[in-house]
């Protein structure tokens, strides 16, 4: 079974990946305007977070946001790398709305660990994928940590493409987490599905 710890660390991130399909180092997006929009990001999901309204409200506030601000079906094909490739379309398809659903259930299973989320922004820089905007992330009760959000406006509009914590890329360890449970299993895509489809409903 794929570990959710990576998706679950990039939506505690968010509130959510030159080197895979679809993104190259966008640098069009100048530094000013990648901190405000994951300044303007993080408010929204900290607003929705905080809210006192039902689970299944913030469900569908926060898959607003994410499909709005985070590049998903992108980092997706990303996290599956050289296997996307030997997936039919049906697979491929499915894999895609499968880890949706995985990221959202990460952020709304866990709501309560996240209330109380204040942060910091530092200058943003170009970097590989795109701009880098450096962040400290702080909760109650525990220690501060450094968040690294890379911004790519590739697509034609701002996204986010990755989150490195602490050093590590959320979007390469999810990659090797798959690859790994991949070779285990013969490199059956299908097998990957029917694991992600138990994460989903779980």
């Amino acid at each position: 079974m794929p570990t959710r710890r990576t998706l679950l660390l990039s939506s505690l991130a968010l509130a959510v990946p030159a080197a895979f399909a679809g993104i190259a180092p966008a640098w069009a997006l100048a530094p000013a305007q990648a901190t405000q929009f994951i300044d303007q990001t993080a408010r929204e999901l900290i607003a929705v977070i905080d809210a006192g309204a039902p689970v299944a409200q913030k469900r569908a506030q926060l898959q607003q946001i994410i499909d709005r601000a985070v590049a998903v079906d992108q980092v997706a094909r990303f996290c599956l790398g050289r296997h996307w490739r030997s997936a039919t379309p049906q697979q491929q398809q499915q894999y895609v709305q499968l880890f949706h659903r995985v990221l959202l259930n990460s952020i709304t299973g866990h709501l309560g660990d996240y209330k109380g989320i204040t942060y910091s922004l530092g200058r943003a820089v170009p970097g590989d994928g795109g701009m880098q905007v450096p962040s400290v992330m702080n909760r109650p009760g525990q220690p501060p940590a450094n968040l690294t959000w890379v911004v790519s406006d590739e697509a034609g509009s701002a996204k986010i493409v990755d989150v490195v914590a602490e050093g590590t890329s959320l979007r390469l360890t999810q990659r090797s987490d798959y690859d790994s449970y991949l070779n285990r299993n013969g490199g059956n895509v299908q097998a990957l599905i029917t694991a992600m489809q138990r994460q989903a409903s779980g």
